[in-house]
């Protein structure tokens, strides 16, 4: 007589698979890494999913949220100490004319305006209106390397981001420097923003003071992504 146990077909295995997922969150040594490996593997499908030309809804202005309902959002310091006379967007890395640029010479670039929604991890959304330069437009006008991967951007209250480079030549991505067809407020983010459309809130982020083009991620890559919230963001 065989004693061995029968071997179960694939089906089987992958009907039990849930089960054994459910096992390893309950095993507290293997929650953390079950959870940051559904994070990478969320990061990964969404980017090989990302179509540069495909664009986030455009909405008509009737159904743009009053400007006085759009929430004010800050991770830490809502109206962080900035020098507006002389503040300027200093920017290095990968790029054949690094140094500071002006608003000035932002807003001279061609001037892209759109309404689109605004989700925020936090469970809200509106529809706002916003305006700036395409950040694809910033990115030639400081010669950045076709062949870079990535972008960083430091701020004022000490946030930092990243970006894939694919989101940022998507045509609706802006270096925002209005809403609703009036500069910035202090707080959401003047002078100087991300409006991503098809991103989070959390990875438009606010106050900008640097930015950088690189091949490589640096080791803080994002401040919400390096808590274990989704590094790409995406809708």
């Amino acid at each position: 007589m065989d004693d061995r146990p029968p071997l179960r077909t694939r089906r089987e295995l992958l009907k039990l698979s849930p089960l054994l997922l459910l096992g390893g969150f309950a095993v507290p040594s293997w929650r953390e890494q079950l959870l940051a490996g559904g994070v990478e593997w969320s990061d990964a499908a969404s980017a090989a999913l990302f179509r540069r030309d495909h664009l986030a809804a455009s909405h008509p202005a009737t159904d743009v949220v009053p400007f006085e309902q759009f929430p004010y959002n800050g991770y830490d310091i809502l109206e962080p100490e900035i020098d507006f006379v002389n503040w300027a967007l200093e920017v290095n890395g990968a790029v054949t004319r690094p140094g500071a640029y002006t608003l000035d010479q932002i807003r001279a670039l061609p001037k892209q305006s759109h309404n689109t929604r605004h989700v925020c991890v936090e469970g809200w959304d509106v529809i706002g209106s916003f305006g700036g330069a395409r950040l694809s437009d910033f990115l030639r006008l400081v010669g950045a390397d076709p062949s870079a991967r990535f972008l960083t951007v430091g701020c004022a209250d000490d946030y930092y981001e990243s970006l894939d480079i694919e989101t940022a030549l998507q045509p609706q991505s802006l270096l925002c420097y209005e809403m609703y067809d009036r500069p910035l407020d202090r707080g959401h983010g003047a002078p100087l923003r991300l409006n991503l459309p098809t991103k989070l809130g959390y990875k438009q982020a606010k106050y900008l003071t640097k930015l950088e083009v690189t091949h490589v991620l640096p080791g803080r890559r994002s401040y919400w992504g390096d808590q274990g919230y989704s590094w790409y963001g995406g809708l």
